[in-house]
């Protein structure tokens, strides 16, 4: 049985707010999963918020939960 996964969506809001989501939730192996028009820089993995500082650390483990 082969699984299908979806991609990662990105969606852009009329005020300019970059949101990446995946199954619902915030997600980004890539990068943020949210960039506001200030340019502020949320990182998520499975819709949990993380540091800029533990999002690369869970990259480096590859681990999000």
């Amino acid at each position: 049985m082969t699984t299908k996964y979806e991609f990662t969506k990105k969606l852009k809001k009329a005020d300019g707010t970059v949101a990446y989501v995946w199954e619902g939730k915030l997600h980004n192996w890539e990068g943020p999963a949210l960039i506001t028009p200030e340019g502020k820089k949320e990182y998520y993995i499975h819709g949990i918020q993380y540091t800029e500082e533990n999002y690369k650390e869970a990259l480096r483990n590859r681990t999000g939960i």
